[in-house]
């Protein structure tokens, strides 16, 4: 077989039963084939588009890849799955050097496999091409708000949030926002709880999840405000009961340098983090919802430590209803994100006195949502948007030569920077993560 014609693969997902996105679509499945690039599809019983709208597209659905040297997915694959110098294309989470994940490196590189990952699919100035944040945005601001109902409900506080479902109910984006259309005039016309008025939502971070989060919290009737703000708004007896507050915190809010005359610069803060520590907690006291949109490792101070709730829950009771930590690092930028979720079961309570986690809504706390499959949860949309970006770069891959040395291999230059491992080696800008497979 050329390499004109080799097919690609697209595997079924099986992390989870929730997890029904695909990369490629039937429709851009079949404009491949068109372009002179086979593809076959495995079998599932769960993707959210059907093993027959891909027959019916004219693609092959078969449980037998072995014919494919290239193969697509979306979420992790496990070890056992991986065929000698293939390569493969998916969202690895290696590149932070995720412990539970470097299993599944040792055993792309002892088969001495090649691994593309989405994440590290950018332009010349390291700007993502390849993503679900805007999905992932939208899909946990609609459970975030379906989680603050649920909480007021339980407190015994009627309000307009519990009309809002957990987004995957929905079937689509417009009956979701239909939905919240209704919610918007209900606030309209009979106005926010006292018990959460001024209701301040704060949204760390503005970049893809957050616009994503910004767009359905906007379908509300939203006065945005800045952070300076925050403190003389939340104390202000005359605040709307008839509107939520937005407000929008970036790295400037977030941080500040240590030195006593330094001053907040943005890059020199990228470059340098331990120059800087947390301030965060200097709004949480005046918070009914935050929602965490912000790119986090542990070379970055965290946005909200377990501390920072202990002392926070240790005034008396705050406003401070719902967390929704949509980033989802364990233990990351919000510390008390101790276990991620799953959208059957998405909402844990966190004890800041004890440390202590209760599944649901009720207790003593505050309630997380930590679901790290958001996305999914509006699977066909996300598809379709995702293979859409993704699907112009795949004749390229297809016909690209595998054999040739890594500085020879001629694939696009977004596609070349996401190359993990080449050859069951890893590549110039990703030998870091051999400390993390040496120390694992």
């Amino acid at each position: 077989m050329t390499a004109q014609t080799k097919p690609i693969g697209i595997r079924r997902e099986d992390k989870s039963e929730w997890e029904r996105r695909v990369p490629i679509t039937p429709q851009d499945a079949a404009r491949l084939q068109e372009q002179g690039v086979p593809v076959i599809v495995q079998p599932s019983p769960i993707r959210a588009f059907r093993d027959d709208e891909f027959r019916a597209a004219g693609i092959p659905v078969q449980e037998d890849l072995s014919a494919c040297p290239i193969i697509f997915g979306i979420k992790e694959m496990p070890p056992k799955f991986f065929e000698p110098h293939k390569t493969y294309m998916f969202f690895a989470h290696v590149i932070k050097g995720q412990p539970y994940n470097m299993p599944m490196l040792r055993r792309l590189l002892d088969l001495g496999c090649t691994l593309i990952d989405y994440e590290r699919v950018v332009d010349e100035k390291n700007r993502r091409l390849i993503f679900f944040g805007w999905h992932a945005g939208v899909a946990g601001m609609v459970d975030t708000l379906w989680a603050l109902g649920q909480r007021l409900a339980w407190e015994g506080v009627p309000n307009p949030f519990t009309a809002v479902r957990q987004m995957h109910t929905y079937h689509d984006l417009a009956e979701a926002k239909a939905a919240l259309a209704r919610v918007r005039a209900e606030i309209e016309a009979h106005g926010l709880p006292e018990a959460v008025t001024p209701l301040i939502v704060g949204v760390a971070g503005y970049g893809n999840v957050s616009r994503g989060v910004q767009e359905i919290l906007d379908l509300l009737p939203v006065i945005e405000i800045k952070p300076e703000e925050v403190a003389s708004v939340a104390a202000d007896p005359q605040a709307s009961r008839r509107h939520l507050y937005k407000v929008v915190f970036k790295e400037e809010h977030m941080v500040e340098p240590i030195a006593p005359d330094g001053v907040f610069v943005l890059q020199d803060y990228y470059d340098h983090p331990e120059k800087y520590r947390g301030v965060f907690r200097r709004y949480l006291p005046h918070l009914t919802v935050l929602v965490n949109a912000i790119f986090w490792t542990e070379r970055y101070p965290r946005l909200v430590t377990k501390a920072d709730l202990r002392d926070l829950f240790a005034q008396g009771k705050p406003p401070l209803r719902v967390i929704g930590d949509i980033s989802c690092d364990i233990e990351g930028a919000v510390e008390c994100t101790v276990k991620c979720t799953e959208p059957g079961d998405p909402i844990y309570v966190y004890d800041p006195h004890g440390g202590n986690v209760r599944e649901g809504h009720e207790g003593p706390g505050v309630v997380i949502l930590a679901v790290d499959i958001l996305p999914s949860e509006m699977p066909r949309e996300a598809s379709t948007d995702f293979s859409k970006v993704l699907t112009p770069f795949i004749p390229a891959i297809a016909r690209c030569d595998f054999t040739v040395p890594f500085e020879e291999c001629n694939l696009p230059p977004e596609i070349k920077r996401a190359v993990i491992a080449y050859q069951g080696e890893l590549t110039p800008d990703y030998q870091y993560i051999r400390e993390f497979l040496e120390n694992r």
